[in-house]
Protein backbone atom coordinates (compact mmCIF):
# COMPACT_ATOMS: atom_id res chain seq x y z
CA UNK A 1 0.00 0.00 0.00
CA UNK A 2 1.47 3.59 -0.97
CA UNK A 3 1.91 5.77 1.84
CA UNK A 4 -0.04 9.31 1.68
CA UNK A 5 1.02 12.40 3.91
CA UNK A 6 -2.42 14.69 4.04
CA UNK A 7 -1.05 17.91 4.52
CA UNK A 8 -4.54 19.94 6.63
CA UNK A 9 -4.48 24.01 7.32
CA UNK A 10 -6.49 24.99 9.83
CA UNK A 11 -6.78 28.78 8.49
CA UNK A 12 -7.65 27.47 5.10
CA UNK A 13 -10.81 27.60 3.99
CA UNK A 14 -13.86 27.08 6.14
CA UNK A 15 -14.31 23.63 5.71
CA UNK A 16 -15.14 21.69 9.37
CA UNK A 17 -13.71 18.73 10.83
CA UNK A 18 -16.02 16.46 9.85
CA UNK A 19 -15.37 16.85 6.10
CA UNK A 20 -12.25 16.98 6.94
CA UNK A 21 -12.04 13.36 8.72
CA UNK A 22 -14.39 11.56 5.94
CA UNK A 23 -11.97 12.22 3.08
CA UNK A 24 -9.43 11.17 5.41
CA UNK A 25 -11.54 7.82 5.43
CA UNK A 26 -11.95 7.58 1.92
CA UNK A 27 -8.19 8.30 1.28
CA UNK A 28 -7.35 5.17 3.57
CA UNK A 29 -8.86 3.19 1.22
CA UNK A 30 -6.40 2.94 -1.00
CA UNK A 31 -3.31 4.66 1.02
CA UNK A 32 -1.20 4.37 4.81
CA UNK A 33 -2.29 7.95 5.36
CA UNK A 34 -0.22 10.16 7.91
CA UNK A 35 -1.48 13.87 8.67
CA UNK A 36 -0.20 16.62 9.35
CA UNK A 37 -1.41 19.91 10.57
CA UNK A 38 0.26 23.03 9.58
CA UNK A 39 0.64 26.55 10.88
CA UNK A 40 3.52 27.83 8.63
CA UNK A 41 6.36 27.11 6.04
CA UNK A 42 8.30 25.58 8.84
CA UNK A 43 5.73 23.13 9.98
CA UNK A 44 5.21 21.92 6.27
CA UNK A 45 9.32 21.53 6.04
CA UNK A 46 9.53 19.15 9.28
CA UNK A 47 6.32 17.55 8.23
CA UNK A 48 7.64 16.72 4.65
CA UNK A 49 11.18 15.86 6.29
CA UNK A 50 9.49 13.20 9.01
CA UNK A 51 8.06 11.35 6.42
CA UNK A 52 11.28 10.89 3.77
CA UNK A 53 8.83 8.09 2.24
CA UNK A 54 5.95 9.44 1.17
CA UNK A 55 5.11 8.35 -2.36
CA UNK A 56 2.04 10.83 -2.42
CA UNK A 57 1.45 13.98 -0.48
CA UNK A 58 -1.83 15.51 -0.50
CA UNK A 59 -3.19 18.91 0.01
CA UNK A 60 -6.06 19.50 1.79
CA UNK A 61 -6.97 22.79 1.25
CA UNK A 62 -7.06 26.02 -1.31
CA UNK A 63 -4.86 27.19 -3.85
CA UNK A 64 -2.65 28.47 -1.53
CA UNK A 65 -2.51 25.49 -0.28
CA UNK A 66 -1.47 23.38 -2.72
CA UNK A 67 1.03 26.48 -3.40
CA UNK A 68 2.55 25.83 -0.27
CA UNK A 69 3.15 21.95 -0.78
CA UNK A 70 4.48 22.44 -4.26
CA UNK A 71 6.82 24.38 -3.11
CA UNK A 72 8.04 22.72 0.34
CA UNK A 73 8.57 19.53 -2.54
CA UNK A 74 10.89 21.83 -4.16
CA UNK A 75 12.77 23.17 -1.82
CA UNK A 76 13.30 19.69 -0.23
CA UNK A 77 14.21 18.56 -4.18
CA UNK A 78 11.43 15.77 -4.15
CA UNK A 79 9.11 17.17 -6.89
CA UNK A 80 10.42 14.56 -9.77
CA UNK A 81 9.71 11.97 -7.12
CA UNK A 82 6.49 12.45 -5.10
CA UNK A 83 2.82 12.35 -6.67
CA UNK A 84 0.47 15.65 -5.11
CA UNK A 85 -3.26 15.21 -4.56
CA UNK A 86 -5.64 17.65 -3.95
CA UNK A 87 -8.74 17.87 -1.98
CA UNK A 88 -10.32 21.44 -1.87
CA UNK A 89 -11.14 23.02 1.38
CA UNK A 90 -10.57 26.18 0.10
CA UNK A 91 -12.19 29.50 -0.92
CA UNK A 92 -11.15 30.16 -4.64
CA UNK A 93 -10.34 26.67 -5.75
CA UNK A 94 -9.42 27.71 -9.33
CA UNK A 95 -7.23 24.92 -9.70
CA UNK A 96 -9.40 22.25 -9.04
CA UNK A 97 -11.61 23.94 -11.35
CA UNK A 98 -8.97 23.49 -13.92
CA UNK A 99 -8.81 19.72 -13.30
CA UNK A 100 -12.62 19.57 -13.11
CA UNK A 101 -12.10 18.01 -9.05
CA UNK A 102 -15.36 18.53 -7.20
CA UNK A 103 -15.73 20.81 -4.15
CA UNK A 104 -17.10 18.51 -2.16
CA UNK A 105 -14.34 17.17 -0.20
CA UNK A 106 -15.20 13.18 0.19
CA UNK A 107 -16.74 13.46 -3.85
CA UNK A 108 -12.51 14.74 -4.63
CA UNK A 109 -11.28 12.56 -2.35
CA UNK A 110 -12.99 9.66 -4.44
CA UNK A 111 -11.30 11.28 -7.39
CA UNK A 112 -8.05 11.25 -5.96
CA UNK A 113 -8.45 7.41 -5.07
CA UNK A 114 -9.71 6.29 -8.49
CA UNK A 115 -7.40 8.82 -10.53
CA UNK A 116 -4.52 8.00 -13.05
CA UNK A 117 -1.26 9.73 -12.30
CA UNK A 118 -0.59 12.31 -15.12
CA UNK A 119 2.27 14.52 -15.39
CA UNK A 120 1.71 18.37 -15.45
CA UNK A 121 3.85 21.75 -16.34
CA UNK A 122 4.62 24.15 -13.30
CA UNK A 123 5.83 27.43 -13.53
CA UNK A 124 9.34 29.19 -12.22
CA UNK A 125 9.50 32.28 -10.84
CA UNK A 126 12.64 34.09 -11.08
CA UNK A 127 12.07 34.86 -6.94
CA UNK A 128 12.35 30.92 -6.73
CA UNK A 129 8.37 30.42 -6.17
CA UNK A 130 6.99 27.64 -8.32
CA UNK A 131 3.41 28.44 -9.75
CA UNK A 132 0.99 25.89 -10.34
CA UNK A 133 -2.26 28.18 -11.31
CA UNK A 134 -1.42 31.09 -12.15
CA UNK A 135 0.25 34.38 -11.06
CA UNK A 136 -0.02 38.09 -11.98
CA UNK A 137 0.97 41.76 -11.55
CA UNK A 138 -1.13 45.15 -11.86
CA UNK A 139 -4.54 45.05 -11.66
CA UNK A 140 -5.40 41.24 -10.62
CA UNK A 141 -2.40 41.73 -8.03
CA UNK A 142 -4.12 44.69 -6.34
CA UNK A 143 -7.75 42.82 -6.42
CA UNK A 144 -6.18 40.15 -4.93
CA UNK A 145 -4.79 42.72 -2.06
CA UNK A 146 -8.31 44.27 -1.74
CA UNK A 147 -10.26 41.16 -1.60
CA UNK A 148 -8.36 39.87 1.02
CA UNK A 149 -10.35 41.46 3.63
CA UNK A 150 -13.75 40.23 2.07
CA UNK A 151 -12.91 36.44 1.70
CA UNK A 152 -13.01 35.43 4.70
CA UNK A 153 -16.55 36.62 5.56
CA UNK A 154 -18.02 36.85 1.62
CA UNK A 155 -16.36 34.09 -0.03
CA UNK A 156 -15.46 34.21 -4.01
CA UNK A 157 -17.54 37.65 -3.90
CA UNK A 158 -15.05 38.69 -2.21
CA UNK A 159 -12.48 38.40 -5.12
CA UNK A 160 -15.38 40.43 -7.09
CA UNK A 161 -15.43 43.35 -4.37
CA UNK A 162 -11.40 43.46 -4.80
CA UNK A 163 -11.75 43.62 -8.64
CA UNK A 164 -14.19 46.59 -8.18
CA UNK A 165 -11.90 48.55 -5.98
CA UNK A 166 -8.69 48.06 -7.72
CA UNK A 167 -10.50 49.74 -11.18
CA UNK A 168 -9.07 53.07 -10.19
CA UNK A 169 -4.82 51.55 -9.77
CA UNK A 170 -3.16 53.53 -12.40
CA UNK A 171 -1.16 51.57 -14.79
CA UNK A 172 2.56 50.69 -14.50
CA UNK A 173 5.46 52.10 -17.49
CA UNK A 174 7.04 48.22 -18.10
CA UNK A 175 8.91 46.54 -20.66
CA UNK A 176 7.21 42.86 -21.01
CA UNK A 177 9.64 40.59 -22.49
CA UNK A 178 8.34 37.06 -24.22
CA UNK A 179 10.32 33.98 -25.17
CA UNK A 180 12.74 37.22 -25.73
CA UNK A 181 11.29 39.11 -27.59
CA UNK A 182 9.67 42.87 -26.44
CA UNK A 183 6.61 43.72 -26.75
CA UNK A 184 6.14 46.92 -28.01
CA UNK A 185 3.69 49.92 -29.24
CA UNK A 186 1.21 49.11 -26.30
CA UNK A 187 2.29 52.01 -23.61
CA UNK A 188 1.30 51.55 -20.18
CA UNK A 189 0.50 47.86 -18.87
CA UNK A 190 -2.63 47.32 -16.77
CA UNK A 191 -2.02 43.81 -16.33
CA UNK A 192 0.29 40.90 -17.30
CA UNK A 193 -0.83 37.70 -16.52
CA UNK A 194 1.00 33.89 -16.83
CA UNK A 195 -1.42 30.92 -16.33
CA UNK A 196 -1.27 27.00 -16.03
CA UNK A 197 -4.86 26.90 -15.13
CA UNK A 198 -7.94 28.54 -16.54
CA UNK A 199 -9.31 30.02 -14.25
CA UNK A 200 -8.19 32.99 -11.19
CA UNK A 201 -9.87 34.94 -8.31
CA UNK A 202 -12.56 32.37 -7.70
CA UNK A 203 -13.76 31.36 -10.62
CA UNK A 204 -12.99 33.84 -13.36
CA UNK A 205 -12.01 32.17 -16.62
CA UNK A 206 -9.04 34.11 -17.46
CA UNK A 207 -7.66 31.29 -20.01
CA UNK A 208 -9.91 29.88 -21.20
CA UNK A 209 -7.73 27.41 -23.77
CA UNK A 210 -5.10 26.33 -20.96
CA UNK A 211 -3.76 23.20 -20.21
CA UNK A 212 -1.64 22.03 -17.51
CA UNK A 213 0.56 20.01 -20.67
CA UNK A 214 0.86 21.65 -23.03
CA UNK A 215 4.41 22.36 -22.75
CA UNK A 216 3.73 26.26 -22.79
CA UNK A 217 2.49 28.96 -20.23
CA UNK A 218 -0.93 31.09 -21.19
CA UNK A 219 0.38 34.69 -21.34
CA UNK A 220 -1.87 37.91 -21.41
CA UNK A 221 -1.04 41.67 -21.32
CA UNK A 222 -3.75 44.29 -20.75
CA UNK A 223 -3.84 47.51 -22.14
CA UNK A 224 -6.97 49.38 -20.46
CA UNK A 225 -6.06 52.82 -19.98
CA UNK A 226 -9.85 53.95 -18.63
CA UNK A 227 -12.84 53.10 -16.70
CA UNK A 228 -14.46 52.56 -19.76
CA UNK A 229 -11.66 50.06 -21.20
CA UNK A 230 -11.44 47.89 -17.86
CA UNK A 231 -15.15 47.90 -18.37
CA UNK A 232 -14.66 46.24 -22.00
CA UNK A 233 -11.60 44.32 -20.62
CA UNK A 234 -13.83 42.74 -17.59
CA UNK A 235 -17.28 42.16 -20.11
CA UNK A 236 -14.72 40.29 -22.85
CA UNK A 237 -13.30 38.27 -20.14
CA UNK A 238 -16.84 37.35 -18.86
CA UNK A 239 -17.91 36.29 -22.57
CA UNK A 240 -14.41 34.58 -22.83
CA UNK A 241 -13.66 36.94 -26.17
CA UNK A 242 -10.73 38.21 -24.90
CA UNK A 243 -8.78 36.96 -27.70
CA UNK A 244 -10.64 39.49 -29.92
CA UNK A 245 -9.78 42.60 -28.15
CA UNK A 246 -7.51 44.72 -29.30
CA UNK A 247 -6.74 45.87 -25.32
CA UNK A 248 -4.99 42.42 -24.87
CA UNK A 249 -2.35 40.41 -26.15
CA UNK A 250 -2.81 36.48 -25.40
CA UNK A 251 -0.09 33.99 -26.79
CA UNK A 252 1.95 30.75 -25.65
CA UNK A 253 5.31 30.98 -24.33
CA UNK A 254 7.95 28.97 -22.62
CA UNK A 255 9.41 32.82 -20.66
CA UNK A 256 7.98 35.93 -20.16
CA UNK A 257 9.68 38.66 -17.66
CA UNK A 258 8.01 42.23 -16.93
CA UNK A 259 10.86 45.19 -16.06
CA UNK A 260 10.23 48.74 -14.87
CA UNK A 261 8.04 49.90 -11.83
CA UNK A 262 8.17 48.04 -8.61
CA UNK A 263 4.43 45.88 -9.06
CA UNK A 264 3.03 42.96 -6.25
CA UNK A 265 2.24 39.95 -7.78
CA UNK A 266 0.12 37.42 -6.72
CA UNK A 267 1.03 33.57 -7.31
CA UNK A 268 -1.63 31.10 -6.94
CA UNK A 269 -2.72 33.48 -4.64
CA UNK A 270 -0.05 34.57 -2.45
CA UNK A 271 0.91 37.86 -2.21
CA UNK A 272 4.41 39.46 -2.82
CA UNK A 273 6.16 42.77 -2.19
CA UNK A 274 6.28 45.17 -5.22
CA UNK A 275 9.41 45.01 -7.21
CA UNK A 276 10.54 46.13 -10.23
CA UNK A 277 11.27 42.74 -11.89
CA UNK A 278 9.41 39.95 -12.33
CA UNK A 279 10.16 36.47 -14.76
CA UNK A 280 8.78 33.35 -15.35
CA UNK A 281 9.68 29.95 -16.97
CA UNK A 282 7.65 26.75 -17.29
CA UNK A 283 9.03 23.67 -16.18
CA UNK A 284 7.05 21.14 -18.45
CA UNK A 285 5.77 17.56 -16.66
CA UNK A 286 7.44 19.04 -14.21
CA UNK A 287 5.06 17.65 -11.41
CA UNK A 288 2.99 14.07 -10.88
CA UNK A 289 -0.50 14.69 -10.48
CA UNK A 290 -3.26 12.48 -9.19
CA UNK A 291 -6.57 14.16 -10.37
Amino acid sequence: MKRLLAITNASAGTASDDAVSEALGVLREKFEVTTAATSSLDDLDQALADQPDADVVAALGGDGSLHAVVNALHRADRLDRVAVALVPLGTGNDFARTVELPTEPVEAARRVVEAEPRRMDLIAAEDGQIIVNAASVGLGAEAAVRAKRYKSRWGPIGYAIGALKSAFVPDARVVVRVDGRRLRGHGHVTQLAVGNGRFVGGGTELFPAAKIDDGKMDVQVVFARTLFERFLYVLRVATRTTHRSPLVHQELAERVSVDGEGLRCTSDGELSDACPRHAWRLLPGALTLLA
